[in-house]
């Protein structure tokens, strides 16, 4: 069927792949190594210390959110439509319960993983409370 010489053949180009093979992994070893000797990146321990932060006091309680304004954040984790709903039903249950508390719902333009620094000054300035959340 197949001669001596195809199997010869046959062999020797195995062989040379192999080979070709074993010296591009050499060669990529040696890249990876000189690329680690290299800090790639910086390690923070999370486990506390025996420090503690400097602890901040609560904001004061409010004694009544009578004819106050209070603001109801959605951090828009799960998407812009997966809590939104719940924001608004607590704001129903305002307005049929404490008529006359004002309740703003707003979305938070960083998401749940940003910050949204014209929401918070806006909260600031017109705002006596916070609910900020998700709602879903």
């Amino acid at each position: 069927m197949f001669k001596k010489s195809h199997y010869v053949t046959v062999f020797s180009v195995l062989l040379i792949l192999f080979v070709a093979g074993v010296i591009s992994c050499t060669k990529k070893e040696e890249t990876v190594v000189k690329k680690t000797e290299e800090p790639l990146i910086n390690l923070l321990n999370p486990a506390l210390s025996t420090a503690f932060a400097e602890r901040a006091p609560l904001a004061p309680r409010n004694d009544t959110l009578d004819n106050k304004t209070i603001y109801l954040v959605d951090l828009q984790w799960g998407g812009p439509d997966a809590g939104y709903s719940v924001f608004e039903e607590m704001k129903e249950w305002f307005a049929k319960n404490m008529p006359s508390v004002k309740v703003e719902v707003r979305r938070s333009k960083g998401g749940w993983m940003g910050d949204d620094p014209d929401l918070r000054a806006e909260i600031v300035a017109n705002a006596r409370g916070a609910v900020i959340g998700i709602g879903g």
